[in-house]
């Protein structure tokens, strides 16, 4: 019989216990649990809106993405543009979503095969006193050279590395929708700041033309005082009422500046730097003729809030996977190939040859509960996920329901507001004539003055408040953004 070839491969034992595992393989499977379907209170919305007619200017086409654009302002949108390049809240987004590829990156890395190149070089010599060198071992100097590659590879049998990817990935996605929530939020912030900036430009406006009325009525005064037919009262009345609309004036003055100020750190700009740009102003822009809100059934895709949570729900869930399949064995193939020679001039001999090759089992016995508490770890933040979730879509239709609700007050307390003012307007003239011509007290033109001025401040103050719940509306229902501006981010996508 001839001489038996070496065994290049592994025995009939080991193949055995390879096809146990493969079989085990393919019958252990990580539980999967779905997403909790979690009801949300459609039909309230759709009643809500269903009351509205056409009076309230709001109709079901689609939301659009750049909604500061129904205001017909140019500069808004200027700074809306600005905004999108230069805001360092949404340069944080985006570093915080570059961290999150990045943990992406290594999960799949973990997952691929692993190679290597080594070499080497070592100069060594024992003891004389060694133990080794006592039994005869040579204590001369020798010198090591190797030259290899080695390469490692663990079978994801049971899915541990495949549900952490699926979890940096759901992430990932978490991440470019936080930005989304992020870039709705600081459009909203801008919007909301201009309009506020124009409402005190208006009021300060205001504030100059009641001033001017308040020192003819203090010239008036003072011309019937000199001519006998009035008192000294109406004359310091009369200069009351002008400090009084100094005082407010000073008062408007600041808030313009903290306004403008506010607009520049928006924008991530110094202090002062938009003055230039913003100091005159012609009051909020006209109320837009009609508001397109959508439909109720797409508020879950239009907030990025709650696709955000979505994401994180799903992360938690495979972070469950992930620890579920770390009680389970372990298998990597590890294997290594090089020259190993005492001189570099022997690394080409065929002789300088060595390698290795073998799989390696880790198998949990005792731990003391680390992986039982992992597992719960992963449970209880699964179940705050899905808490989370829950809460965010329901603040998400608690949010839009107060919103429409508030565009719509607005809107009828602008117009009653609007007749009351002309009104008043009336009355004063009226009481204006009767002074002068000496049929009425001076008191009545001074009441009927304060309640027009009172009137005007309380009009222009609904004019910012109605264009301000437009703003809120929008970011009620999660404009602001569209699914080009998010796919780059999110996906990775130039």
């Amino acid at each position: 019989m001839g001489e038996q070839p070496a065994s290049s491969g592994l025995g009939p034992d080991r193949l055995w216990c390879a096809a146990i595992a493969l079989a085990l393989a393919g019958c252990t499977v990580v539980p999967q649990r779905p997403a909790p379907e979690l009801a949300t209170p459609q039909a309230a919305l759709l009643a809500r809106a269903a009351t509205m007619d056409g009076a309230t200017g709001l109709s079901h086409a689609p939301v659009p993405a750049a909604w500061w654009m129904l205001f017909n302002d140019g500069t808004l949108s200027e700074l809306q543009a600005e905004a999108a390049a230069s805001n360092l809240d949404l340069q944080a987004a985006v570093a915080r979503i570059e961290e999150s590829r990045a943990q992406l990156g290594l999960a799949r890395a973990a997952q691929a095969p692993q190679l290597a190149a080594e070499a080497g070089y070592a100069r060594s010599a024992q003891s004389e006193y060694a133990p080794l060198a006592r039994l005869g071992a040579p204590t001369t100097a020798s010198s090591a050279w190797q030259l290899g590659l080695q390469a490692g590879w663990e079978l994801d049998l049971w899915g541990h590395l495949r549900q952490l990817g699926v979890a940096a990935d759901a992430r990932l996605q978490a991440s470019g929708y936080g930005a989304q929530a992020v870039r709705i939020s600081v459009a909203g912030d801008i919007a909301r700041t201009y309009l506020l900036l124009r409402g005190a430009q208006a009021q300060l406006a205001l504030a100059g033309q009641q001033r001017a009325i308040a020192a003819d009525l203090v010239r008036l005064a003072e011309s019937r005082r000199r001519h006998g037919v009035a008192t000294r009262f109406e004359a310091a009345a009369a200069r009351a009422e002008v400090a009084v609309t100094d005082a407010r004036r000073a008062q408007l003055k600041q808030q313009r500046d903290a306004l403008m100020n506010a607009l520049a750190l928006l924008l991530g700009q110094a202090p002062r730097e938009l003055d230039a740009r913003l100091f005159d102003g012609a009051g909020p822009p006209p109320m837009p003729r009609e508001l397109p809100i959508g439909v109720a059934s797409e508020l879950a895709s239009q907030r990025p809030d709650i696709l955000r949570a979505d994401a994180q729900l799903r992360a938690a869930l495979a972070d469950i996977g992930a620890a579920e399949a770390d009680f389970y064995p372990r298998i990597r193939l590890t294997g290594s190939l090089g020259l190993q020679a005492s001189a570099l001039s022997d690394l080409g001999d065929w002789g300088a040859r060595r390698y290795s090759l073998g799989p390696s089992l880790y198998l949990p016995l005792f731990d003391g509960g680390r992986l039982q508490s992992q597992l719960a770890l992963t449970q209880a933040r699964h179940r705050t996920a899905a808490i989370t979730y829950q809460q965010t879509v329901l603040n998400a239709w608690h949010e839009v329901d107060d919103a429409l609700g508030a565009h719509v007050a607005e809107r009828e307390r602008h117009t009653q507001l609007t007749l009351a003012v002309a009104q008043q307007q009336a009355a004063l003239d009226v009481a204006r004539r009767a002074w002068q011509e000496g049929t009425a007290d001076f008191t009545a033109v001074l009441v009927a003055q304060r309640t027009l001025i009172a009137g005007q401040a309380m009009l222009s103050e609904c004019a910012t408040a109605a264009a301000l719940s437009v703003v809120a509306l929008y970011r009620a229902l999660g404009a602001g953004w569209s699914d080009a501006l998010a796919e780059a981010p999110v996906r990775g996508k130039p």
